[in-house]
């Protein structure tokens, strides 16, 4: 079972770059290998390292959003200024979160740790709160002992 905490955060805003994943939402293979994609090239073309010059800190967002019947999926940081080229300013509500933390050898890994132990262990055993949608992310907060560590919020309604 995943370990899990409810915290209350302020709302916040995550300014991102995104991608609209194509593949049918059951087909799970298809979304991870379209955010490792999204992940490598984010990377390689210097998308990631532009977001960090405004950062406020230093987490990376790894954010999951369904707009306009699409699901989009952004890389994104915690800032007040813009981009012209950025994809989304992602609003993040206030309110209640289910939080999972977790470490692992890569960034990417530590996502989709965080997204299937989040998913499937976390929410289902939150006997008292709701996920109705909107955004959710991962955090990569830092790096420790060799390891990426980070969260996962899931912005919860009480039932």
């Amino acid at each position: 079972m995943a370990n899990y905490t409810l915290e209350e955060k302020d709302s916040f805003v995550v300014l991102g770059f995104g991608t609209d994943l194509k593949s049918d939402y059951t087909d799970y293979m298809g979304i991870n290998q379209e955010k490792a994609d999204f992940w490598n090239t984010v990377n390689e073309d210097g998308t990631l390292d532009k977001l960090k010059t405004v950062a406020e800190n230093e987490s990376v967002f790894i954010v999951n959003e369904a707009v306009n019947n699409k699901m989009m999926h952004y890389v994104g940081v915690l800032t007040k200024e813009t981009l012209p080229d950025a994809t989304r300013v992602i609003q993040f509500p206030q309110g209640e979160y289910v939080v999972v933390k977790g470490e692992a050898e890569t960034a990417e890994v530590l996502h989709e740790t965080l997204t299937g132990m989040a998913f499937g262990e976390a929410l289902p055993a939150a006997q008292d709160v709701a996920y109705v949608g909107g955004p959710n992310t991962s955090v990569e907060m830092g790096q420790r002992d060799g390891k990426v560590f980070g969260e996962m919020w899931i912005p919860v309604v009480r039932k």
